[in-house]
């Protein structure tokens, strides 16, 4: 698909891998919706970037709050084409920890946003996407969704956020497949230990530490590297159904 003149929502656009995906894709000529529920970031980068860029306060648990995103996105921009998944909490907590037992309340969070928040978004997506006019080979969308390498190889304490992430694994083809008959294409991005907001709050030793476990290039990942696959991602038209690992060869150790 041709980035330039398309419409895209980043949901979790407002910092770390979804920001910098909404600088990438406004670069290339996309109209681009933040999805977030971060008003002040959100806000803050749409008036940086300009004219092609809103920022919609949506909470992606919410089938109200997304159905009105998007109808703010196509009223304003006059559709959907593409639909980039960012948007998760990392809550990290022992099945059973010095308090006991793990918080149900915790893991359903986690499963909450980073799993049934991204099918909300999805679903609605798509059925805005159905609508569109198809173009090369009938293509009509692209939806990337952010999954994680804690999705194969968790740490201890993630078993909540790698249940997350590994359900974005597992519906990648069945998703992908339902949607080839409407011409959309489905692929996740499984990124390893990368430069975030979520990491940014660690001391530099720590963060240096992190970055040294990557077999090569031996430092954090960076945002942009991130956006630029999606990128890649949204004009390669075969890539569809796959789950691309974007983490320097790394396998996390288990703790």
């Amino acid at each position: 698909m041709e980035i330039k003149d398309c419409v895209a929502i980043v949901t979790g656009g407002a910092s770390g891998l979804g920001a910098a995906t909404v600088r990438q894709l406004s670069g290339k000529g996309a109209r681009v919706a933040i999805f977030d529920v971060k008003a002040d970031k959100g806000e803050s980068l749409a008036e940086e970037i300009g004219n092609n860029v809103i920022f919609v306060n949506v909470d992606v648990t919410s089938e109200n709050s997304v159905s009105s995103g998007i109808e703010k996105t196509i009223n304003t921009f006059g559709g959907i084409n593409i639909d980039i998944n960012c948007a998760g909490i990392g809550v990290a907590e022992k099945i059973h920890g010095r308090k006991g037992p793990m918080s149900l309340n915790h893991f359903n969070k986690v499963i909450q946003i980073n799993l049934l928040g991204m099918v909300n978004v999805i679903r609605l997506s798509v059925e805005q996407m159905i609508k569109n006019k198809p173009g090369d080979d009938g293509e009509r969308g692209v939806i990337v969704n952010t999954a994680s390498v804690a999705a194969f190889d968790g740490q201890i304490g993630q078993a909540a956020y790698s249940a997350s992430k590994g359900g974005i694994v597992s519906m990648t083809l069945p998703i992908a497949r339902e949607c080839a008959a409407y011409g959309i294409r489905v692929m996740a991005i499984a990124p390893g230990i990368f430069d975030t907001p979520m990491l940014a709050s660690l001391p530099e030793k720590i963060r240096d530490a992190l970055g040294a476990m990557v077999p090569f290039p031996q430092r954090l990942g960076k945002p942009s590297e991130y956006a630029r696959l999606v990128q890649h991602i949204i004009e390669n038209r075969m890539l569809n159904g796959e789950v691309i690992r974007l983490d320097g060869a790394i396998r996390m150790q288990p703790k």
